[in-house]
């Protein structure tokens, strides 16, 4: 077992009617969540909708989650930045709040090179030497991909201990997993990709799905490294449909509205990002049926 385990949930931000957090919803949806197949929560990531988010609103919701699931899960706080300043305060604060990580996204927008990259993880990585950090790939968000060789490099850093692999490329997973020790846990960043990236060298998943059907995805990853790949791959099927419908538009808007058909009042997401359109919500609804899940 890794650090943060196999199922990671990239928890969404619940918000009211008008818009504001919603404090006491994200409570008792990490609650339902720590007990329904997730090891850590990512709090305040791409799923969390951070872009729209302050620093304050951001690191109030730590504090909350934090709360509510004491003893019951981890808790990972996203708190990178295209600013390495920024992200140096936010990373600092997330450890002093007594977090157990942060996940760290690739620079958006300014596209450094990769030395750039490297010197920006490394910079948060030395002002928290004793905190745990989680690298994050995604370059159809940021613009731009964390190769292999740099990841490597920081892999070395000993508060470095993870990747959430975003990229979609199956080949660049399997090189960080060549250059890098069996300590340095790589996790998909997509759901559907799970059981592929286990198959190179992959310890489990920050998922979107897992606010659904955590329970069954933990089955999965441990099918598969309990050497019942038949199994696996049955359950990998089975949720299939899931993973496309929850991105069948721009994440979170998907999840957020299956969440509220389930009863959840997770609210909408900020502009901008829009209302689920109704193509999408009828995907959803029929797959949710589907899966016995509404």
């Amino acid at each position: 077992m890794t650090f943060f385990g196999q199922i990671l949930t990239a928890m969404v931000t619940p918000f009211t009617e008008t818009g504001a957090m919603n404090f006491s919803v994200a409570e008792a949806l990490a609650v339902h969540l720590a007990e329904h197949g997730t090891d850590t929560l990512v709090v305040c990531g791409t799923t969390g909708e951070s872009p729209t988010l302050t620093w304050q609103e951001e690191y109030e919701l730590f504090q909350v989650v934090h709360q509510a699931v004491a003893n019951k899960a981890k808790i990972m706080a996203g708190t990178g930045s295209n600013s390495t300043r920024e992200a140096i305060e936010a990373t600092k604060q997330a450890a002093k709040l007594g977090l157990d990580g942060a996940l760290l996204v690739v620079p958006y927008y300014n596209k450094p090179p990769q030395d750039g990259l490297y010197e920006h993880f490394r910079a948060i990585a030395a002002s928290v030497p004793d905190f745990p950090l989680m690298l994050y790939n995604v370059p159809g968000r940021s613009s731009c991909n964390l190769e292999a060789e740099t990841v490597a490099r920081l892999a070395d850093i000993d508060n470095i201990v993870a990747i959430k692999e975003a990229s979609g490329n199956l080949d660049q997973v399997s090189q960080i997993r060549r250059s890098t020790s069996s300590e340095f846990s790589i996790y998909s960043g997509d759901d559907s990709l799970t059981l592929p990236y286990l198959s190179v060298g992959a310890s489990g998943v920050v998922s979107v799905a897992s606010h659904l059907v955590g329970e069954l995805l933990k089955k999965m990853v441990v099918a598969f490294s309990s050497g019942e790949p038949q199994l696996a791959t049955e359950i990998h099927l089975k949720v299939l449909p899931l993973c496309k419908a929850l991105f069948a538009t721009t994440n979170p808007i998907p999840i957020k509205a299956a969440l509220r058909l389930q009863g959840w009042q997770v609210g909408s997401t900020r502009l901008p990002l829009s209302e689920v359109p109704e193509p999408v919500l009828q995907k959803l609804q029929n797959t949710l049926t589907d899966l016995a899940l509404m």
